[in-house]
């Protein structure tokens, strides 16, 4: 078997667990500067595929692909700590705003850029639950696309074999290659960071975050060059702008609204078998369980 080239689409998101009242915008965008920002969890799935992949495949390289602003840059390191030789962030203020459709248009031109047997990502991001992302760059790039994966059980030059998991049991299928493959939370979790590879990355930079950097960071960038992340921008990729951030986005988020569950009523329990066994029929008398 040939050494792969992997591209792991990944996305900084907005830490859903604290949505707070200053998560949107009047404008129906995410307020992100208000959230902690963290890795996508599917992402971190599929991060670990493409990391078995390059294991069992010596000499195959693994590039993450993410579209944001500046400190989405941290993806990319992050990444590298874990095993991944490099990343490429997409970032320009016309692609503010987008929704699933511009994200995928944009992602899909930045692809042209490269070469790749194999495109993996999360199934869907936190911040939006959509799982449409990976389905509309396999279409607008013309791959094939296996979703809801769980392992990715055979590789080769022309096909690849994956096992699903789906709501009702487990299946293995086969397509051709190379495709885009969104992988499950179900999925094995990502390794954890590596202490000598953090060592090494930890100064990595994108060129915004490299634009306040000193003389000694450039003059360690010319002697290591695996520190420079590369940056693109709109003017990187062949693209229509239109189809782009807000003007390229056909759905909006009208509101937000942080639901809070109350309690009505509560109950003390002792852990006798006769307050357990009246727990248990009452359960199933309103139809909790059974």
């Amino acid at each position: 078997m040939k050494k792969l080239k992997i591209v792991v689409l990944a996305k900084q998101v907005p830490d859903t667990r604290n949505v707070g009242k200053d998560a949107m915008k009047a404008d129906g965008t995410v307020n992100r500067a208000a959230l902690p920002a963290i890795f996508n969890p599917e992402d971190l799935n599929a991060l670990e595929q493409a990391l078995r992949l390059k294991d069992a495949f010596p000499g195959s390289q693994v590039h993450v692909l993410t579209m944001g602003p500046g400190r989405a840059a941290e993806i990319i390191r992050e990444a590298m700590y874990r095993g991944a030789d490099g990343g490429y962030l997409l970032s320009d203020r016309a692609f503010a705003g987008s929704d699933t459709l511009a994200t995928s248009y944009a992602l899909s031109r930045a692809l042209d850029n490269l070469e790749y047997d194999l495109i993996l990502c999360g199934r869907q991001a936190i911040d939006g639950d959509t799982a449409q992302v990976g389905p509309q760059v396999a279409e607008k790039l013309g791959l094939p696309q296996v979703t809801y994966a769980e392992e990715i059980r055979v590789i080769n030059e022309r096909t690849l074999r994956v096992r699903r998991r789906l709501e009702r049991g487990v299946e293995e299928v086969e397509c051709p290659a190379p495709a885009v493959v969104t992988v499950n939370g179900s999925a094995a979790p990502c390794r954890p960071r590596n202490a000598r590879l953090v060592m090494k990355y930890k100064r990595a930079r994108a060129t915004q975050e490299a634009q306040d950097a000193s003389e000694d960071y450039f003059a360690l960038v010319n002697e290591r060059p695996y520190l420079k992340l590369t940056e693109w921008n709109v003017n990187d990729i062949r693209c229509e702008t239109r189809e782009l951030g807000l003007s390229g986005s056909p759905t909006k988020v009208k509101a937000i609204e942080n639901v809070v569950f109350q309690a009505k009523e509560a109950k003390t329990l002792s852990a006798t078998d006769g307050d357990i066994d009246a727990l248990m029929k009452e359960l199933i008398a309103n139809h909790t369980i059974g």
